[in-house]
Formats: structure tokens, C-alpha cells, sequence
């Protein structure tokens, strides 16, 4: 019977995982219990324990899914670029007009990197999270400089979001370009 019940709701693993995500970024991860999330998700209490072995369990999961959206966006921003010119100006796009900007994301980031540092499994994420980043920018730039450039990201992403006076996107692409030893190619007309 309970197979049955399960197949009239194929989504709930997804709607549990998404709760979670909500939950974290909403309230934070203190709050990402299993009756906050279960409520959220509109699904019997019961139903965490089925499918996740326990809440950290469950928080390693969603933060998989989190870094793993973050990095298609990542990839599909870069995804046009030819060359490493226009590679430094779709990493200054990035960091200011991009989804990642956005308060639910920079609030699940803050929260899972608070949170990874007493998780071994979660800092196994975004370990793997961070490596994907830098492949990403190695079709484009040396090993090194892609550790640079995407150290500079994670950073200058946090500044842009939190400061009063945020930097204009071609000061961004001047930082980048130097950092990737591009020449700096002065003002990009490019507007998010």
C-alpha cells in the first residue's frame, strides 16, 4: 500500500529537497528541521526519515543541488565566451547581473559556508563545487589564475552585494582582466 501512496507523489523526494533550500534561506539552517521543512513541503513528517537517513544527510543533499544550479549558471554565463577577453567579461556579468547576486542565493551560500565549516560532507560539496568553478574557467585560463579568478568571484560577488556603493561592472572587468592577465581593454559598454 505504501508503494502505491508513494507513486501517486513522485515529486516529494524534489519538493523535500526544495523545502529545505526555502527553509535554509529564509529562516536559516537552525531552522531546517524536519517538521520545519516537512510543513513547507506539504508532506507527512514520516516522510524525511524515508527518503533522507537524517537532517544532515538531507542538508548535504540540498546543498548538492544548490551548488549544482549554481554551476550551470556559472557554466551558461561562460558558455559564450570564445576567448579569454570576452571570458573576463562574462565573469564581471557574472558577478553583477547574474542570479548569483540574487538574496535567496547569497543567503543559502552564507549559510552552507558557515555551516560546512563543522561538516566534513558538506565542505566534500563545496569542495567539488569549487573545483567544477575552476575547470570551468581553465578552458580559458591557467590553473592558477582560474584558483584567482575564482576566489576573485566568490569575493567580489559578496562586495558587490553588501556594499552601499557597489563597483560599476567595467571597473569589475578591469580587476578581472588584470588578475587574468588580459590587457585591459578600458570601459565595457555592456549593461546588465
Amino acid at each position: 500500500m505504501s508503494e502505491i501512496k508513494r507513486n501517486r507523489d513522485p515529486g516529494r523526494r524534489e519538493r523535500i529537497l526544495r523545502a529545505t533550500l526555502d527553509t535554509v534561506a529564509d529562516e536559516g539552517i537552525a531552522q531546517a528541521t524536519h517538521r520545519n521543512i516537512a510543513r513547507r513541503a506539504q508532506v507527512p513528517l514520516g516522510s524525511m526519515t524515508y527518503y533522507f537517513a537524517g537532517i544532515d544527510a538531507l542538508l548535504e543533499e540540498a546543498f548538492a543541488l544548490f551548488a549544482q544550479q549554481m554551476s550551470q549558471h556559472y557554466q551558461q554565463t561562460l558558455g559564450d565566451a570564445v576567448d579569454r577577453q570576452s571570458a573576463c567579461e562574462a565573469i564581471a556579468r557574472l558577478i553583477c547581473c547574474s542570479q548569483v547576486t540574487l538574496p535567496r542565493n547569497m543567503a543559502l551560500m552564507h549559510q552552507f559556508y558557515a555551516f560546512a565549516q563543522r561538516k566534513p560532507a558538506l565542505r566534500s560539496v563545496m569542495q567539488c563545487w569549487m573545483a567544477q568553478s575552476q575547470s570551468t574557467l581553465e578552458r580559458w585560463f591557467s590553473p592558477a589564475q582560474a584558483r584567482a579568478l575564482d576566489a576573485f568571484i566568490e569575493g567580489m560577488t559578496l562586495h558587490y552585494v553588501t556594499d552601499t556603493h557597489p563597483l560599476a561592472q567595467e571597473v569589475i572587468l578591469e580587476m578581472v582582466q588584470r588578475l587574468a592577465g588580459v590587457q585591459v581593454s578600458g570601459v565595457s559598454n555592456e549593461q546588465c
